[in-house]
């Protein structure tokens, strides 16, 4: 079938290798199923034509066979007459002759009309199963298309990520980060010796009140009222 020509383009499509880029395949399997679908369309209308046909044919040959019922009865009837005296002999046998040629015609017709409907019911049949394996190749298509533009989302977000990677000057980085190490080596090294500068620049007494703190304010002011008194000032 062309459509199995089709779907087996598509699918060496996607291995040939002119193709690229991703987005070539979908486009073309997005139009496959287009296609598919188009003719899932077609082959449900002319499933549609074949099965009313079909049934057509079965009410034609139910009608036939009911005519030909219909004028059996007709001529038995004309026979019973013509017994009864109520028709002449010879009319009603010219009459029945024609009924019966009419029911053979009818029963003619309804055996056409049964084989009609047979073959019909045999082509809806095999419609309706290629109508099915369509069906199912539209779905795994349908399935497989999904994959497929998941596999091109993650594979699009790897890629740009690791061009992202790739395009990061990593001796630039490390550098930079080196001389960030080396400013603040020089920083905490010129605060250190600030504070070894501050330290010496103490004077004498600031040194002698901090070795002696409270005590030694405390023994400096006995020292001055002894003094003091020594001198008879109290």
């Amino acid at each position: 079938m062309n459509i199995f020509n089709r779907i087996f383009k598509v699918g060496q499509a996607e291995a040939h290798s002119a193709i690229n880029q991703l987005e070539d395949p979908i486009k073309m399997t997005e139009q496959g199923l287009r296609d598919l679908r188009q003719d899932l369309d077609k082959s449900l209308q002319g499933l549609a034509e074949v099965k009313a046909m079909a049934i057509r044919a079965r009410n034609d040959a139910s009608a036939s066979r009911a005519k030909a019922l219909d004028y059996e009865s007709k001529a038995v009837l004309l026979l019973q007459r013509a017994h009864k005296g109520e028709l002449a002999a010879a009319e009603a046998d010219r009459l029945a002759s024609e009924a019966l040629v009419k029911k053979a015609e009818n029963e003619a017709q309804a055996t056409r009309s049964a084989a009609e409907q047979e073959k019909f019911e045999g082509s809806a049949s095999q419609l309706e199963q290629n109508v099915q394996q369509l069906k199912s190749t539209i779905s795994q298509w349908e399935n497989e298309l999904k994959t497929l533009k998941a596999r091109v989302t993650v594979s699009t977000a790897t890629k740009t990520i690791n061009q992202q990677l790739a395009q990061l000057d990593s001796s630039g980085t490390v550098a930079l980060l080196e001389r960030m190490k080396e400013k603040v080596a020089v920083e905490e090294a010129l605060a250190e010796s600030y504070g070894q500068l501050a330290h010496e620049s103490k004077t004498i007494d600031q040194e002698i009140d901090k070795a002696l703190g409270h005590s030694g304010r405390g023994q400096a002011t006995q020292e001055l009222q002894a003094l003091k008194t020594k001198l008879g000032l109290e």
